[in-house]
């Protein structure tokens, strides 16, 4: 996060703190959970991160599921209070070593809140595909079936980005009904197709037109790769698409590995045969205009198990929670929109699309009712 971004955070809190507003113990909650994952480091924040947190052991364990058994961490809090959550990370090679993934994990750990962070092998290939819902359901059933992490036998299912939704679609299905005391999906979508459709033409479902990020289309040409080139051509253009994934990742971290790993898919590249060499190029130039009328006549098969659409999957019976950045260029904020509307008849649903947050992350513009919603909202989540 910026310093601006905190400044601005601080001085919002302050503010929030003056006028009364964030006194009772849920909020403090959310309040304090919020303090920290802004990372934000002055006295009186400090005081409001560390507020009735704990200190928590982590283990890898194996978690059991019908295509199986998976990787999984388990962050375990000295003192637990709250509900056990079960946190499934994006579309990310480095799976429950993802650093945003692991933040939000010990942010909830502090807490009080036991974290179960399970690896779908499919993520770590960034392969969208039925099994996550399967293996993220079954990761909850053994999640809540452990009576020293849920007493009562229920637990929270948290998923961010596409996991979110797919989090949705497992908290519907039978085995869960009274198992999920709340989901939430983090930046997550509602129609598979849907938001497939965006990231290949930058419409949006009532018209209007956003400029898609390039992360989406490159991991929709991974998937769709055997339409698109002879057979032999499939693995090597994936592993040229994998190593410019990767790069991606390091930018955010360290510049001079992504270059050099960027250099490495610019090589790949160069070896490949045609048409996989055209379509790598794409990727290496991050030419969305190019790629997306190529892809968008596969995407609707593609996606088409309901299994991977919340809004085309059987509703959860517990409160549904939709976090969402307003100007999410991966995932749109109108994702969550829709399928609020689509579950709303259905379960209660709190839904939130806010500046503070870009695709499952902290950082935009800032306004005092902005913190405060978000903190409304992680206080409503907590205390479900």
């Amino acid at each position: 996060m910026s310093r601006g971004l905190r400044r601005s955070l601080a001085a919002a809190l302050v503010a929030l703190l003056a006028a009364g507003l964030l006194v009772v113990p849920g909020w403090l909650r959310g309040l304090s959970l919020v303090v920290r994952a802004a990372g934000m480091q002055g006295r009186v924040e400090t005081a409001l991160a560390d507020w009735r947190t704990v200190p928590f052991d982590v283990s890898d364990v194996r978690v059991p599921t019908r295509h199986g058994p998976v990787r999984a961490r388990l962050y375990r809090p000295v003192t637990q209070r709250g509900r056990t959550v079960v946190l499934t990370s994006g579309v990310h090679a480095d799976g429950i070593d993802e650093p945003r993934l692991v933040t939000l994990a010990e942010d909830l750990a502090m807490g009080g809140q036991a974290v179960l962070t399970p690896e779908p092998p499919d993520l770590l290939r960034y392969e969208i595909t039925p099994r996550l819902p399967d293996i993220i359901e079954d990761a909850a059933v053994w999640a809540a079936s452990q009576a020293d992490l849920a007493p009562d036998g229920k637990v929270n299912l948290f998923g961010i980005s596409f996991s979110g939704g797919l989090s949705v679609v497992a908290a519907g299905r039978p085995a869960l009904k009274d198992r999920v005391a709340a989901t939430l999906s983090f930046g997550g979508h509602g129609d598979l197709p849907r938001v497939l459709t965006f990231l290949c033409s930058g419409e949006l479902p009532d018209g209007s037109h956003l400029a898609p990020h390039d992360y989406g289309v490159v991991i929709i040409l991974l998937n769709v790769a055997e339409e698109l080139v002879p057979a032999e051509q499939v693995e090597p253009l994936r592993a040229g698409i994998r190593t410019f994934l990767r790069a991606s990742h390091q930018a955010m971290v360290d510049g001079r590995l992504a270059a050099q790993t960027f250099a490495q898919a610019r090589e790949l590249q160069a070896e490949l045969p045609e048409p996989a060499a055209t379509l790598m190029g794409h990727v290496n130039t991050r030419d969305v205009a190019a790629l997306g009328p190529r892809l968008l006549p596969f995407v609707k098969t593609f996606a088409a198990d309901p299994a991977l659409s919340p809004e085309r999957s059987p509703p959860p019976t517990a409160p549904v929670f939709l976090l969402h950045g307003a100007g999410d260029t991966v995932i749109p904020a109108m994702e969550s929109r829709r399928l609020a509307a689509a579950l709303s008849p259905h379960t209660e649903v709190h839904a939130l699309a806010t500046p503070l947050i870009t695709h499952a992350e902290m950082d935009g513009p800032r306004a005092l009712v902005d913190v405060w919603r978000l903190v409304r909202f992680w206080a409503d989540l907590l205390d479900a």
